[in-house]
């Protein structure tokens, strides 16, 4: 089955896009984003959980969520109190680290919540306002639609993610809490699929380990994630291979392998499947030029 992604309308000369103040219910969530921009989402009241790369976070009014590009992720709000939250996508190329000729890395908290695998950040009801006006002011940009509106919503989204930076990145040198919105079982498994994406994954091996049949570690892990494991694998490695592709020279042979691709055919037709372009043709056109 073809994954869902979430489809870029470039209508506008830059690549950034804004879901404001958005109310999620179960019906209208996406079942999984995959997509190579970044991404972050501020709660303004509501309750759900976020699960990305391995974890379940719970999300509250005030709560930061930052998504790096190709990481695996999805909403799950609440039935009750559904989640109404703003979520701003952006490609990282609109991102200029240069402010004042002086190096700033705008991208800072995306890169150290990816090393850490910490996520969700908590802002104080001062914090919170700054980003919300700061939202509220890409918002306003966005429904105007000047001549000049692209370039105010570029600064205004740099600003945003320097305030993110300012208010987060302190957070991220304290230690996560456990997650615990899982089974410890389900937690290991994602783990070990993780950190093992070069060697065969097979859902009986996996189930094995676990300590659980097939086919309750099927059941359980379609309830959790929306997708199968199957599916989850496969998204897996192709973003290990895109992250790959992207940040080192080797060989395309050499990364297809490295993400457990046992066949060079296997690996197109999958890579294909998931980016709708050819390995080399991902690499040449999204490098830095």
């Amino acid at each position: 089955m073809k994954p869902i992604r979430k489809v870029f309308d470039n209508e506008l000369p830059f690549s950034l896009l804004l879901d404001y103040k958005e109310t999620k219910s179960p019906q209208r969530e996406l079942p999984d984003h995959q997509h190579h921009w970044y991404e972050f989402v501020y709660v303004y009241r509501g309750k759900g959980t976020f699960f990305i790369d391995q974890t379940f976070y719970e999300m509250r009014q005030g709560d930061v969520i930052v998504v790096p590009g190709n990481t695996v992720h999805r909403g799950f709000p609440d039935k009750e109190e559904p989640v109404t939250s703003s979520a701003v996508f952006f490609s990282p190329d609109l991102i200029h680290n240069h402010a004042f000729s002086e190096a700033y890395a705008y991208l800072k908290l995306f890169d150290a919540a990816k090393k850490n695998k910490q996520y969700k950040y908590s802002l104080p009801p001062e914090h919170a306002q700054i980003v919300e006006s700061d939202i509220g002011a890409i918002h306003v940009e966005w429904e105007q639609r000047r001549p000049d509106g692209g370039q105010a919503m570029a600064l205004l989204l740099h600003l945003a993610l320097l305030h993110l930076n300012r208010y987060c990145l302190p957070q991220a040198a304290e230690p996560g809490a456990p997650n615990a919105l899982v089974p410890d079982w389900f937690r290991e498994a994602l783990a070990y699929i993780n950190d093992h994406l070069d060697r065969p994954l097979e859902l009986g091996a996996l189930a094995k380990r676990a300590a659980v049949s097939p086919a309750h570690f099927s059941r359980v892990f379609k309830q959790r994630l929306g997708m199968n494991a199957t599916d989850y694998i496969s998204t897996k490695r192709i973003f290990a291979a895109k992250d790959g592709l992207l940040q080192s020279n080797d060989k395309i042979e050499h990364i297809a392998m490295a993400c457990g691709f046992e066949s060079m055919p296997h690996f197109y037709r999958t890579f294909k499947k998931y980016t709708d372009m050819t390995p080399a043709a991902y690499r040449k056109g999204n490098r830095p030029h």
